[in-house]
Parts: structure tokens; C-alpha cells; sequence
């Protein structure tokens, strides 16, 4: 074991390796019996490939393989966080599969046929010439009525909030792909949002989520419900369940045209099943498994699944408190037999067929995977983006799941990850640096998972504690509600207690701690800079910096409203969001900070980063700003996210003394 200083620990965890692990496989599905999700590709510039995994065989396995090559992105911009891009349907005999998807690129929807020789991809949809155009999400396939039925959202003017939001079929033959008229609309837009119809098994009826501004989709929902004719043409919309203090998550129907939904009525997310011939109210909801634990999450993208009907009435679930997992639910008893296997998180990404079940899951020694599950065998295999530890695992972060004491004596969770590496120790009595981690959302939870981030840190020497501070998901309603009205407070105050206790036990150096976020973590980070004296640091990803700009036009649609929740109504409390911003209370901040920042980003824009630094200049206040061309919210390039990390570990070095090798150095500005 060899003597060295925290922050100066030689690492074969760099910052190439850590982006080209960055993201995760995501919406899974069947296509007849294959198994098709999408998956990053830092490398090749961000883009999200379609991947299909054919099925096994008597001469192997089957292997996975990238349907579309560059520059096929399959990712859809509705609400801007996106949704299920792509679907698939089986064609009889031995056509192969048909599959639909929404491009990046014009955000149109194609339709392919990769089994057929020479086919490409054709357009199903036009470009749109309003605003931010057409855009299309959550999309299933009816090969019987020759449409793909999904999710539009059109663009009306050049506002964010020009957008009238509904359900749409859209020929498969190509005939509205010039010709917007040719769409044929489901439903009015008589509410903002909306997730995709679901439809019975007889086929006579479907059922979808709505909500409505100013309320965020974890607040209230509504389950619609409207007859469907032998034309598919929608009867009135009427509400099921739900209301404006219940969010449900999900709803699908069971094999015997029951309603199966997910509610936090009881103040935690919860499996319920009812009678779509009933009243709708919510005492004639049946819940299945009454737990205090989620059986669902924050809906942040259209389409989202927690839960799979399987055929017999049993129900996979993913479902947990705090980490989740994967189980099988049998309505009968309520029971839940979780799926064997060394993962602790499943993510909201679940489907079913026959006794096969297929979701993303990930644990604190391996990465994000596609993972089968037989039902029926009670045995679980990854079948793609199998986890392969690019480095010895002796050298991955070690968490501690912790609860720690806030104001006013309320639980704080978090994962605290001490500097680690096999062969090098700091020198008796030195404290490490530490640097606290806040998650975005900020409705959403840092999961137990292995990041390569993080330990490209905690292997040089430096100590990561993730806050998963109060307004976080996981732990129920009242938990994520203590945010309501005091974002800007609440966060910085657990965040800031977290830092504080680490650095009382003796586990953290209280002269070496530092605090970095992206996007809503980003605003706690500056927040916590600007009203505590904690930090000697920061590292500010994307952030809101300017509350009165971001809730009068500076962001989209989506979370245009968010902030009546968070800070409070805006026409009634303009002063609270004069008095939280950190751009308003610039002259406050007088630790160090790097701020990154995406220039086509339309959720958190330039805009409010430059504002900061104009109120910065002349203060002679060291700090760092970078502006990465081609990024959006949420960095997806390779090139991006090595100088961002090198930037970051630069910036610490620099204010705690360290000493990384083969780090180049970010230039302070003052």
C-alpha cells in the first residue's frame, strides 16, 4: 500500500472511460417474441440506436444488433424530456417485423421494415412548419387497422406554450407524410398533457393519463376513459380515477378488461384494479398490494412503465423504497416474489409476453442492463447491454446507504461514497475532500447504481456524498411534498446538513467540501453557494439560476408551471423568487465555481448563465465557464462529458490543493 494525499491517487478510471459507460438502455418492448430497446452511443455523437435482440435458437443464443446506422437517432422531443420513441408489431407469416420510430433529427415518424431486403425507413408524417413543429411519442402499432396510434404534440406559434397537445392515428401507408390532414385525431386537446390510449382487449374502449397546468404529473392525473367504435373513433372522453391531489402513473388493462393503475392516494404509488363498468370513484378501486412502498415514480416522460399484466392475472412489478426491484405480484393474496439476481434498481422501463418479462436494471458493481425474467421459471439472464467491468472492480466505488438528521429533525437519505483505491492510502491524519452530489428534478432520486463518474473521484482520493434531499422520490408523498413552496430552502438546508455531519464525524475535511448539480441539482448547487459558507467550491451543470425568467417564458412548456409548486404562485409571491434566485444575489458567492452549460439547451437556456456572469464581472471571483456547441439539456456527446469531467477534477484540484497526474489544467477566470 503506497502513501499518498487524497486528490493525487493515480486512477485507471479516466474521464474517456467514464463517458463511453455514461447512460443506460432504455424502453424496452416486444416485438413477437424479440426483444428490441434503444441505447446510447456517446461515441457517435450522442444518438440513440434501436437495438433487437432475436430470439434463441437450437443453434445459440441470440445476439443483440443495431437495426439503423448513424445518423438514425431514435428519440422523440415530446415535452422535451421525451418518451417511448419506437414500436413494433409482427406481421403474419414470415414478412417480418414492422417498426415505427420517431428521428431526432425532424422528429418525424418513420416506418421500416428491417427484414425486407434493401428497405429504408419512409416517412409516416410531415415535417412541421410552426413553431417547433410536429413531434410524436408513445406510438402502437394497429396492422389490423392500418394506423399507428400515439401521442402529438403540435406546435401552434413560436412560443414553448404554443403547443395544443392529443391523440392521433396516423396511416401506415404513408399518406399523411406531406399531408397533415391526413392525420386523424382522436381526442380534442382539451387537456395539456397527455400519455397514449390504451385500448381493451375487446378493443371497445381506451384508456389514458391528463393532467393539467399548473399541476406537475406527480401532483394529479387523471385516468380518462372513452368508448372506441368498430372505425376507431373515440366516444366523449369521461375521468375514471384520479383528480388534482391523486397522480397516478400508469394504467393498462388486465387480460379480463379490468383496469389496472398505479396511485399515491394513500401517499404512496400503489397497484390498484377496477371495473371499467363502474362509477370510476376512487373507493371502488380494489388495491392489490397496500404497502408503504412505491410501485411507481415521477412521470417525467411519456410512457413511463412500472408494471406489466401477465397472462393468469399475476402482475410484474418493479416496486420498492428508496432502491427498487422486480417482482411478481399475485393479485389474489398480495404477495409480491422478487426476481433473483444481483441487481438493486430497476428503472421505469418494463414489458411482458407470455411469461417473459423484460426490464433495465443495474446495481452499485455493474451498469445498466437489458435483464429477462422467466415468470414462470422464477430465473432472470442478461440478454443485452451486459455489463463488462472495463477496469478491475477493486476499484469502483463503495457505497453506504445512510440517514442523516435535518432541521427540525427530519431524515435525510443518502449514499455516501468514501475515497477507495486497492493500492493507496492518504497519510495518517489527513481528512479527504468531499464533494456532494445533488440529483435533478428535483421531483426524482439518485439511484444505488455504478457510475463511473463517481468513481472517477472517489479513485483519485475524493469522497462523493449523494443527497437525496427532501422533495425526493422513493419514499413517499409526504416526503417528496416537503419541497412544496421551499425549493431553494429545503434542498440547500439537507445538502448543507449532510456536508456538515460528514465533516463532524471526522469522515470529510470541512475546509475541502464542494458541492455540483445539473439542471434542477445545478440551482441547488449555485443556491447552496450563494446562502451557505459550507462550500469552498462548486460545480454548476445546466442550472435555473433565475426563477421570475424561468417561470415567465425562459423554458418549455412542460415545466412552465412547475414553480407555483416549488416557490409558490408567481403573481403572489413575486418577491420569494426575486429573494431565492442565485442571479439576484450574485455579490453572495464568493467560493470558486465551473459552470457547464449545453448552447442548445431550451429547458435551462444560456441565457440565465450569462446573466450570472454579467453580474459577476469585475468581482475578481475565480471561476470557469464552458459552452459545449451541439448539447442540449443533458450532456450525450463523449467529447463533452471527458472535458467536463477533466474540467471539474481541475477546478478541485486547483481550490483544495490536490495533485491528479495527467489532468489538464481549467483556467480560473477572475
Amino acid at each position: 500500500m503506497r502513501t499518498l494525499p487524497y486528490g493525487s491517487w493515480p486512477s485507471p478510471i479516466d474521464a474517456r472511460l467514464a463517458a463511453a459507460h455514461d447512460g443506460r438502455p432504455e424502453y424496452v418492448g416486444f416485438v413477437g417474441a424479440e426483444i428490441w430497446w434503444t441505447e446510447p452511443r456517446p461515441a457517435e455523437g450522442g444518438r440513440r440506436a434501436l437495438v433487437r435482440r432475436r430470439p434463441d435458437t437450437a443453434e445459440g443464443t441470440g445476439t443483440p444488433e443495431s437495426v439503423l446506422p448513424a445518423p438514425w437517432n431514435v428519440r422523440t422531443r415530446v415535452i422535451e424530456y421525451g418518451g417511448i420513441p419506437w414500436a413494433g408489431a409482427e406481421r403474419p407469416g414470415d414478412q417480418g417485423p414492422l417498426v415505427v420510430f420517431t428521428d431526432f433529427a425532424d422528429q418525424r415518424l418513420y416506418a421500416y421494415e428491417p427484414d425486407v431486403p434493401g428497405a429504408e425507413p419512409r416517412p409516416l408524417t410531415p415535417v412541421g412548419r410552426v413553431g417547433d413543429g410536429l413531434r410524436w411519442a408513445e406510438p402502437t402499432v394497429h396492422l389490423d387497422r392500418g394506423e399507428v396510434w400515439c401521442v402529438l404534440e403540435e406546435f401552434t406559434g413560436p412560443a414553448p406554450t404554443d403547443v395544443r397537445r392529443l391523440l392521433a392515428a396516423v396511416p401506415l401507408d404513408g399518406s399523411a407524410a406531406d399531408d397533415r390532414g391526413a392525420v386523424r385525431e382522436l381526442t380534442d386537446d382539451r387537456h395539456r398533457f397527455i400519455t397514449a390510449a390504451k385500448l381493451s382487449p375487446d378493443g371497445t374502449r381506451a384508456a389514458w393519463l391528463a393532467w393539467d397546468h399548473p399541476l406537475m404529473p406527480w401532483d394529479g392525473t387523471q385516468i380518462m376513459l372513452a368508448d372506441v367504435d368498430g372505425d376507431g373513433r373515440f366516444g366523449s372522453p369521461k375521468p375514471f380515477a384520479g383528480g388534482p391531489d391523486e397522480a397516478v402513473a400508469q394504467v393498462e388493462w388486465d387480460a379480463e378488461g379490468r383496469l389496472l393503475f398505479s396511485s399515491d392516494r394513500t401517499g404512496w404509488w400503489n397497484l390498484y384494479r377496477a371495473e371499467p363498468g363502474a362509477a370510476g370513484t376512487p373507493s371502488e378501486a380494489i388495491p392489490l398490494c397496500p404497502r408503504e412502498e412505491e410501485f411507481a415514480g415521477p412521470l417525467w416522460r411519456i410512457g413511463l412503465r412500472w408494471f406489466a399484466p401477465l397472462p393468469g392475472g399475476a402482475i410484474a412489478v418493479v416496486h420498492g423504497r428508496g432502491a427498487t426491484t422486480l417482482g411478481i405480484l399475485d393479485p389474489a393474496s398480495g404477495g409480491v416474489v422478487d426476481a433473483s439476481g444481483p441487481w438493486t434498481e430497476w428503472a421505469w422501463s418494463l414489458d411482458a409476453h407470455g411469461a417473459r418479462v423484460v426490464g433495465v436494471a443495474a446495481s452499485p458493481r455493474s451498469g445498466y442492463e437489458v435483464v429477462e425474467l422467466d415468470a414462470d421459471a422464477g430465473t432472470t439472464r442478461v440478454i443485452g447491454f451486459a455489463h463488462h467491468d472495463p477496469v478491475d472492480p477493486v476499484y469502483y466505488p463503495e457505497p453506504q446507504i445512510r440517514t442523516f438528521t435535518g432541521p427540525g429533525g427530519r431524515d435525510i437519505h443518502a449514499h455516501i461514497y468514501p475515497p477507495h483505491h486497492p493500492q493507496h492510502a492518504a497519510p495518517d491524519g489527513e481528512l479527504p475532500p468531499y464533494v456532494v452530489w445533488v440529483h435533478g428534478g428535483p421531483t426524482n432520486r439518485a439511484p444505488l447504481v455504478l457510475d463511473l463518474e463517481i468513481g472517477y473521484f472517489t479513485s483519485r482520493g475524493i469522497g462523493v456524498a449523494e443527497v437525496n434531499y427532501g422533495g425526493s422520490t422513493g419514499h413517499g408523498r409526504a416526503y417528496r411534498n416537503r419541497l412544496r413552496e421551499q425549493w431553494g430552502v429545503v434542498d440547500v438546508e439537507d445538502c448543507a446538513a449532510v456536508a456538515r455531519a460528514l465533516a463532524a464525524e471526522g469522515t470529510a475535511d470541512p475546509a475541502r467540501l464542494a458541492i455540483r448539480g445539473g439542471s434542477a441539482g445545478g440551482w441547488t448547487a449555485a443556491a447552496s453557494l450563494v446562502a451557505t459558507d459550507v462550500y469552498a467550491c462548486g460545480t454548476i451543470i445546466y442550472p435555473i439560476l433565475d426563477l421570475t425568467g424561468w417561470g415567465t417564458g425562459e423554458t418549455h412548456d412542460f415545466e412552465s408551471q412547475y414553480l407555483e409548486s416549488l416557490v409558490g404562485p408567481l403573481a403572489e409571491v413575486p418577491e420569494r423568487y426575486a429573494q431565492r434566485s442565485p442571479v439576484r444575489h450574485a455579490e453572495q458567492i464568493n467560493a470558486p465555481f465551473l459552470l457547464l452549460q449545453g448552447l442548445d439547451d431550451v429547458i435551462c437556456p444560456p441565457a440565465q448563465c450569462e446573466r450570472l456572469l454579467a453580474r459577476l464581472a469585475g468581482r475578481g471571483l475565480p471561476h470557469a465557464y464552458i459552452a459545449f456547441e451541439g448539447e442540449q439539456h443533458g450532456f450525450r456527446r463523449a467529447d463533452t462529458m471527458i472535458r467536463a469531467l477533466e474540467a471539474e477534477l481541475s477546478l478541485y484540484a486547483q481550490v483544495f490543493g490536490l495533485r491528479p497526474p495527467g489532468i489538464p489544467t481549467l483556467e480560473l477566470t477572475k
